[in-house]
């Protein structure tokens, strides 16, 4: 098999590429990406006979295709705003396709995916991603299911990369109108920074107040739980708690807007000077917590009975004490290996579905996919505890 792996120099794409290397039977895997200095660090970093550097313009379509015919699956490891351009390329190249965001660019590709018999699976990371895995895995057990919480606590630097910093301004632009909730039968949308909610993540974390954010997994799990009568689907998120008193007053001012202003007879949009600026500073660089936490909570019934099921994820410590999890790595490899894995499965032909799916289709057993990370020191766990009615106060708070 091979693989080729677009964005390959990027932070989080390069630990994807290290657990292929560590763990995977592909025979050949190729970093592509326009950054051809940084391309070929990855290469020389990793350190395999079977690495090699393609560079790579998704902006040039016709070349881009060419370069990706023959492969097994492309790797989308490009930012949000790319979505569309390599998902369109990977198509037309008659590749499987899996990306780390599932905003939806991808769609406009499923009929040419059909036709050549391939898949295609956004967002499949940690968030979205895992959290659907562990959000199934519970709504498996129950016979009905009532609310679905996902949260999560994403601990790097604001800006450690320009995709990163794409993705800050996305999640809290004001008009966004993907930022939704489920409820009751009905996909309503809700503006920045609503429906606060004191969520308890796992040490080093602890809690801290999370709000709405636009993330692909309300819509999945909408469409694969339909058939258990679902109620709720709420997804939430934090940053560091600095970072998330930044993101609150841009948004308090309009920053997140992204106006034009006029800077010496130019025109640049605000936010696109702020980005710019924490991408070249220290302090847009560093944080004093790394690493992931994810929380899920399904309520709903068995047997005519009550129940609240947890799940929470856990990693290696960033302070050092784990090599290869130090700093913004606890962060990167959390991100990276579930696309590893899936990325494996995909091309080994484990996945029957063709077209552009949604995680919930693909992977009908999520304890595959626990098994497989925990291989790589990345743990899920479950809390059960039955509560007496949807009255319970656990289920209001």
């Amino acid at each position: 098999m091979k693989v080729f792996c677009l964005g390959g120099a990027g932070k989080i794409c390069r630990e994807a590429i290290l657990d292929l290397v560590q763990y995977s039977s592909f025979k050949k895997i190729t970093v592509a990406d326009f950054n051809e200095e940084e391309g070929r660090k990855v290469v020389e970093w990793l350190n395999d006979s079977r690495v090699d550097f393609v560079k790579v313009n998704v902006f040039d379509h016709e070349e881009t295709v060419e370069k990706m015919r023959g492969y097994d699956i492309v790797m989308d490891g490009t930012a949000i705003k790319l979505n569309g351009l390599s998902t369109a390329c990977i198509a037309e190249a008659g590749c499987h396709a899996i990306n780390l965001n599932g905003f939806g660019e991808e769609d406009r590709s499923h009929e040419i995916f059909l036709a050549h018999g391939k898949t295609c699976l956004p967002g499949f990371g940690m968030t979205p991603g895992l959290t659907q895995m562990m959000a199934m895995h519970a709504a498996n057990q129950l016979d009905s299911v009532h609310s679905i919480r996902v949260s999560h606590g994403s601990y790097r630097p604001i800006a450690f990369s320009k995709s990163i910093t794409e993705t800050t301004t996305y999640e809290y632009d004001p008009n966004l109108p993907t930022r939704v909730v489920y409820e009751n039968g009905e996909f309503i949308q809700v503006p920045p920074f609503a429906r606060p909610r004191e969520i308890q993540l796992p040490e080093p974390y602890g809690t801290a107040v999370q709000y709405i954010i636009p993330h692909s997994e309300t819509k999945t799990l909408a469409k694969a739980l339909k058939n258990k009568d679902v109620q709720l689907i709420e997804v939430r998120g934090t940053w560091p708690q600095e970072n998330m008193e930044l993101v609150r007053a841009l948004y308090n001012y309009g920053f997140l807007k992204n106006e034009t202003i006029t800077i010496h007879d130019q025109q640049v949009g605000i936010m696109d000077c702020i980005s710019e600026y924490l991408y070249q500073s220290e302090k847009g660089n560093t944080t004093k917590l790394y690493g992931y936490a994810l929380h899920v909570e399904v309520i709903g019934t068995k047997d005519g009975k009550f129940y609240q099921h947890t799940l929470t994820h856990t990693h290696p410590a960033s302070d050092g004490s784990v090599e290869g999890w130090e700093g913004l790595r606890a962060y990167t490899r959390n991100v990276g290996i579930p696309m590893a894995i899936a990325t494996e499965l995909i091309a080994k032909g484990s996945v029957a579905q063709k077209g552009v799916i949604i995680p919930e289709e693909v992977f009908l057993n999520p304890q595959a996919i626990f098994m497989e990370l925990e291989k790589r020191g990345i743990f899920v766990q479950e809390e059960i505890k039955e509560v007496k009615s949807l009255e319970d106060e656990i289920i209001l708070a």
